[in-house]
């Protein structure tokens, strides 16, 4: 695995979703970590630092957006973009992510051309 490659981390509940998402992205080359709920997302932010969060919005316990303020409170993760990922596609969900910091926003069902273009677009600005 080569280091110098970003690392994303995916946080959501459905094993379906991250498995998915893990998948794309690794063959896109990125190193992926993956939590299931917000708790193993902060255990590997205390290891690590992602280059990006993908972020879905309904967890248990502690929600995605409790998750977003939360990181966006962290003087380390403050700048850490996170693209949420939800099936909560109402303009006011989405204007209230966006303004607690969220960069982007895709809907689910995924389309993965797309989160890959979104993807891409954050980790290489260039392209």
């Amino acid at each position: 695995m080569n280091n110098n490659q970003p690392l994303i981390l995916v946080v959501d509940d459905s094993t379906t979703n991250v498995v998915l998402l893990e998948a794309i992205l690794d063959e896109k080359g990125y190193r992926i970590e993956t939590a299931l709920n917000a708790k193993e997302a902060y255990a590997i932010i205390a290891q690590q630092i992602p280059d990006l969060i993908l972020l879905d919005l309904l967890m248990p316990k502690i929600s995605g957006f409790d998750f977003l303020a939360q990181i966006r409170s962290n003087e380390k993760t403050r700048s850490t973009p996170v693209i949420v990922v939800s099936a909560l596609t109402d303009e006011e969900n989405i204007t209230k992510i966006m303004e607690m910091g969220a960069m982007d926003f895709i809907k689910k069902p995924i389309d993965l051309q797309y989160l890959v273009e979104k993807v891409e677009s954050v980790l290489h600005p260039s392209f």
